[in-house]
């Protein structure tokens, strides 16, 4: 963390600062209302415990659904110019890792007093959206509540319940009429997917490792499959990111949006597409690009998130800009979305803290608590910052890996090609699921191809895992 320019311990004037804040914040002033007996409930990985968001819905005539998505107001605990903040400004992000989790904010806040617990009342601002039958979003509106967290859920256990049809988790059932809106809410969710999906939002599947502990020894990597219940919550997202970005934009308020620029490697996409029997058009087409990865989808499934990776690496990063009042910037390429910023995981994310007292600031008719000189850099430093922690993030995973290969010097993989420059080529294998780089063998690779190597060293310390192209005999 050190060395990409990440600090992973909070100075002692952070300490201090969070040692004086002795308990959650407090109803005080401004029109805040009462949405506690609302049935919120929190859906998230089972591990998670710095709980940015709440959701719950209401059907209403004409098959139009009313989603309201409460997110932490973390700003009423951290303010600005604080110390706590200058830390969460430094990093900008929390950083996660099969070593540990550096939180961006003390624990004393992030995993309690202003996360959004189960059972605890909590300050938040709400999204309050209006989803028509056909996934489109309508007279969204934002305001502070106060809420309870009636349920904490996981994604998998919430997922096996809607995909397979089993009995519903414990917790579900523990609550009476949970059932039912969560239900009320996948539906809608479904609507707000498949809309995005017209305008051509990318329907991409890639696996991310995630590390498996048995009596704290780390014993695999293993892949962690999008789901139904996933989906849900990412969809809620979106739609609550587009509807506050709109909220700024028309009181004439600045944003930080998060943009995906027209991929430069669109050319290599077709490339991809064409080695596959499939056309696509010269000039970049989200709706083509998604229509060709649902039919590869259907034909190949069991290589699709193979594919989807090499997507997301030819269509580059994410980033943040500033998008000044009166100003239109590019959207957001794979989410097929224009009005679109980073605002609902405050507790980990810094653009979703600025982004949330853009939002009290306009609806207390207060100044803009940021310039916009200050939002500019800031939007430089938090994609640098993403960036950096990204690197942390993929060197440990690629340690712990590497640690798994130790006693496997010498096997052979069928890996795919993620990333072809001149800094070097990678490649990825699964069992476990491992990036590294191809040191002989190399020459004439690109993006997607698929190869067999050989693993010939790890260095667990530095996170490297070398592999040599083995041309089989025919």
């Amino acid at each position: 963390m050190l060395q990409h320019g990440l600090l992973p311990e909070f100075p002692n004037e952070v300490v201090a600062e969070t040692n004086r804040i002795d308990g959650a914040a407090h109803r005080a002033g401004g029109d805040i209302r009462d949405l506690r007996h609302f049935l919120w409930c929190s859906v998230d990985n089972d591990d998670s415990r710095d709980l940015d968001q709440l959701s719950v819905a209401e059907e209403r005539p004409g098959g139009q659904t009313r989603v309201l998505v409460a997110i932490a107001d973390v700003d009423s605990l951290v303010k600005k110019g604080s110390a706590i903040d200058g830390y969460a400004r430094a990093n900008t992000t929390s950083v996660y890792t099969p070593a540990g989790i550096f939180p961006m904010l003390p624990e004393k806040l992030s995993t309690n007093l202003s996360s959004l617990n189960e059972g605890e009342e909590r300050l938040a601002v709400v999204i309050d959206m209006m989803v028509t039958i056909d996934g489109k979003v309508r007279g969204g509106d934002v305001y502070r509540a106060l809420v309870l967290n009636h349920a904490k859920l996981a994604y998998n256990s919430v997922a096996e319940w809607l995909e397979n049809g089993t009995p519903p988790p414990a917790k579900v059932t523990a609550v009476d009429g949970l059932k039912e809106l969560l239900l009320l809410q996948d539906r809608a969710a479904q609507a707000l997917r498949r809309e995005r999906q017209r305008r051509g939002a990318l329907r991409l599947e890639t696996i991310e490792a995630r590390p498996v502990y048995e009596n704290d020894k780390l014993v695999d990597m293993r892949p962690d499959q999008k789901n139904q219940a996933r989906e849900l919550i990412e969809d809620f997202m979106v739609a609550a990111n587009g509807v506050n970005a709109a909220f700024l934009e028309k009181r004439n308020f600045p944003t930080l949006r998060r943009v995906l620029r027209t991929p430069k490697r669109w050319d290599r996409i077709v490339q991809l597409a064409a080695e596959l029997g499939e056309r696509l058009p010269l000039a970049p087409s989200a709706p083509a690009l998604d229509a060709f990865l649902e039919r590869r989808r259907h034909i190949d499934p069991e290589r699709f998130p193979d594919l989807s990776l090499s997507v997301v690496k030819l269509l580059g990063s994410g980033e943040y800009a500033l998008e000044r009042a009166g100003e239109e910037i590019e959207g957001h390429f794979g989410l097929a979305v224009r009005d679109y910023t980073h605002s609902t995981a405050p507790n980990r994310r810094f653009p979703d803290l600025i982004a949330q007292r853009l939002l009290k600031a306009a609806l207390a008719g207060a100044p803009v608590p940021y310039s916009d000189d200050e939002l500019a850099a800031l939007a430089g430093h938090c994609t640098l910052q993403e960036d950096n922690a990204e690197k942390v993030e993929r060197h440990v995973r690629k340690s712990a890996a590497a640690l798994l290969l130790v006693s496997r010097i010498g096997q052979r993989f069928d890996g795919i090609v993620t990333g072809a420059s001149e800094k070097g080529t990678w490649v990825r294998v699964s069992g476990p699921s491992a990036e590294g780089k191809v040191v002989r063998g190399s020459e004439g690779l690109d993006v997607g191809d698929r190869v067999r190597v050989e693993l010939v060293r790890t260095d667990v310390e530095r996170g490297f895992i070398d592999f040599a192209r083995v041309k089989e005999r025919r």
